[in-house]
């Protein structure tokens, strides 16, 4: 059984994790047997080599969604989640640049994803525990750094223009478990982010849609705190 599908597309099927095999990520032995590491400092700037786009239209495109990221400061809104199975569940998200963000999602899941721009913390209410990786191996760079250049900081695979949706596809090698794909769907009309699909090195898919999103609200600071001290932070 996979362990876990996460918003992040850190790995698959987190909600079909049985408590009975402990905390997930130590299950996956990313960071040496899961021991939990000091804080990070591996930056998220880490830029990739540039890729090259095929169209004017598709580098329009790039440069239209270099702009949405580079001018969101803040943002706060719902999320939906779709995993490979087909579940959904559901929560808030809030982002302050650089390097910080919160998933929360609604109970009865019992997760928490809490990224304070030096580390990420996957924090299960219900089982006590908490696993620190290090945030430059999140594929959600778009989302946390604070100037992005998709062509730079990450292999762009494709771009597609329909009536209402543009979709980039990016790779990012520098995450968890090896590359991930991650596909970019923005609304046409303002190029705002209407979801993102990732595809976990071993092909599992996560689906991301946004709602509600408020790009003016300053989400509490509050939000983004990790404790490193406890396994549990409620």
């Amino acid at each position: 059984m996979r362990h876990f599908m996460l918003v992040l597309g850190l790995g698959a099927a987190i909600s079909a994790a049985s408590p009975a095999m402990g905390p997930a990520w130590a299950q996956m032995d990313i960071l040496g047997g899961g021991k939990k590491p000091a804080p990070a400092t591996q930056a998220i700037d880490k830029a990739a080599p540039p890729a090259r786009i095929a169209t004017q239209d598709g580098a329009a495109a790039v440069r239209r969604a270099n702009a949405y990221f580079n001018g969101v400061t803040t943002l706060v809104g719902d999320f939906t989640q779709t995993g490979n199975d087909g579940k959904k569940t559901s929560g808030t998200l809030s982002v302050q640049k650089p390097g910080k963000l919160r998933f929360e999602y609604d109970r009865p899941s019992p997760l928490e994803i809490i990224a304070d721009g030096t580390s990420v913390a996957i924090r299960n209410r219900k089982l006590a525990t908490q696993d620190l990786y290090f945030i430059g191996q999140t594929p959600l760079k778009f989302l946390l750094k604070q100037n992005i250049d998709l062509a730079r900081d990450t292999k762009i695979l494709d771009v597609t223009q329909a009536a209402d949706v543009t979709t980039i596809k990016i790779e990012d090698k520098a995450t968890f478990g090896g590359t991930s794909r991650i596909s970019l769907v923005f609304n046409s009309s303002d190029f705002s982010l209407r979801n993102w699909v990732v595809t976990d090195p071993q092909g599992y898919e996560t689906r991301v849609v946004l709602s509600n999103v408020d790009l003016k609200k300053t989400p509490d600071p509050s939000l983004f705190r990790i404790n490193y001290d406890r396994t549990d932070n409620n």
